[in-house]
């Protein structure tokens, strides 16, 4: 079952991919953000692309983090957010902070 703690402890990894992907921004929302996942989860990322960033880079993307992970992933875009989850999702939303940012609060919410 995947939980913060796992995601957190692959965040190197995840955040490597999506660098190189061109995406700069994953957040993870969903049952693993709430800490009800179950082994049947997928786990859901919110993500910003870069500009440039194409469908093919994505797809590689979304291939990538399911090997990683061994799961079931969704990517969203917040562009790609149905209108009446909008809020709920952007408020329950973790950021996977950028490799230069520090750990700090975000770092221990997701170790949680």
């Amino acid at each position: 079952m995947m939980t913060r703690g796992t995601l957190s402890a692959r965040r190197s990894q995840i955040l490597e991919l999506a660098e190189r992907d061109h995406v700069v921004d994953v957040r993870v929302f969903g049952s693993v953000a709430r800490g009800n996942a179950t082994e049947d989860s997928d786990v859901d990322l919110l993500i910003k692309p870069r500009r440039g960033c194409s469908l093919f880079d994505l797809g590689g993307l979304l291939e990538e983090l399911q090997q990683l992970l061994g799961c079931r992933v969704d990517l969203v875009t917040e562009d790609g957010l149905k209108p009446r989850l909008r809020e709920q999702v952007l408020t329950e939303a973790i950021p996977l902070p950028l490799k230069t940012e520090s750990q700090g609060i975000l770092g221990s919410l997701l170790q949680s």
